[in-house]
């Protein structure tokens, strides 16, 4: 059995999915359901006994405890994080309790945890720690993509936070011993994405007929990840990881924010024309830029391939389309993500819905 933080998230929920696809290893899914936490992204695993839904804060020592007692499981995966980075500018408080502090408390149970078992059960024990390319900071147009030896020069509240837990899942293993494996992965995407970041945002809203806001002069690069690669990434790595290692996770595909929300829109007009016959295109709206904005992210992903022979399976022009596709057989569940506490906080703070 393994444990997993965070799996109704995005991330972790394709996680979740992916691994019951490919094993009948039971999994414990902790998970907080803050706004974006969505148990209708795990509807298809409704009485799948391997699948133990558990709602709980990863900061809950005595809970995370219990689990590890009752259930013995012989790894944990870290997913659970707040990750947008407009809100940790807007408040960081809560990256700090989630990311840092939560991660702390959560090291706490599970070196507690590892340390009473048995020889056997201590030595196959694993400790995966899922964070981002954002820790490195900003590179030059010119400048070598980020390695696993690049310095942290974290730039928002949000990274920051993340760096944070970085620096402590790193400590917990040199210190006591903690058999730990950590990846930093480029942008995501792909289905259950929720619709505050880039891609999913741009669909929704094109449907819609509103705005398509994209910061600055949309010349920001990231490198961008098919979601379901990401998984087989981290199982990959999970199975044969060496012990204190770090493995950054790409899917070389560097392409700036404008050139996304332009492919986004082709595939649109394709796939769901407007009534009108215009293209999408001209709903794109450029807004004041977000605060420190990193200018370009990219991943050097050539230790995972080297070391252990990873590589994406998918290329952005095959995963983008999978992602438009999904999107749009399924606004239902757009629908029910964009309800309640999402669209309450995107009114209070922006009025309407703008890009990460």
């Amino acid at each position: 059995m393994i444990l997993i933080t965070g799996g109704a998230g995005f991330i972790g929920a394709n996680f979740v999915l992916d691994w019951l696809a490919h094993h009948h290893e039971p999994v414990i899914n902790l998970d907080k359901l803050t706004y974006a936490g969505n148990l209708e992204t795990l509807a298809s695993l409704q009485g799948d006994a391997r699948h133990l839904f558990v709602q709980g804060d990863i900061g809950d020592t005595a809970l995370v405890a219990r689990l590890l007692a009752e259930h013995r499981p012989r790894a944990v995966i870290h997913f659970a994080a707040e990750s947008h980075v407009d809100r940790s500018i807007h408040g960081a408080e809560d990256f700090v309790q989630t990311n840092v502090v939560g991660t702390f408390r959560l090291l706490e149970a599970v070196r507690a945890y590892w340390s009473a078992s048995p020889s056997a059960d201590k030595t196959a024990f694993r400790f995966l720690h899922v964070s981002t390319d954002e820790v490195y900071g900003s590179l030059a147009p010119d400048a070598p993509a980020f390695t696993e030896t690049h310095a942290y020069e974290p730039n928002s509240p949000y990274s920051a936070s993340k760096a944070a837990s970085d620096h402590l899942v790193r400590a917990w293993h040199h210190t006591h011993g903690l058999p730990v494996l950590t990846t930093n992965c480029s942008n995501n995407y792909g289905p259950f994405h929720f619709p505050e970041k880039l891609i999913p945002l741009m669909i929704v809203n094109a449907l819609a007929g509103k705005p398509l806001p994209v910061y600055g002069d949309g010349m920001q690069v990231r490198d961008w990840l098919y979601v379901k690669d990401h998984c087989s990434a981290i199982r990959r790595v999970l199975e044969a990881g060496a012990v204190g290692e770090t493995y950054n996770v790409g899917g070389w595909n560097e392409k700036p924010n404008i050139e996304i929300v332009h492919t986004v829109c082709a595939l649109l007009d394709e796939l769901r024309p407007r009534a009108d016959g215009q293209p999408y295109t001209t709903q794109i709206t450029h807004v004041k830029d977000r605060p420190g904005h990193d200018r370009r992210y990219a991943i050097d992903a050539r230790k995972l391939e080297a070391e252990l022979g990873w590589k994406p399976a998918e290329t952005f022009e095959t995963g983008i389309r999978k992602t438009v596709l999904w999107y749009l057989e399924n606004a239902d569940w757009v629908a029910h993500v964009q309800s309640g506490a999402y669209r309450q906080w995107v009114q209070d703070q922006y009025g309407a819905p703008v890009n990460a």
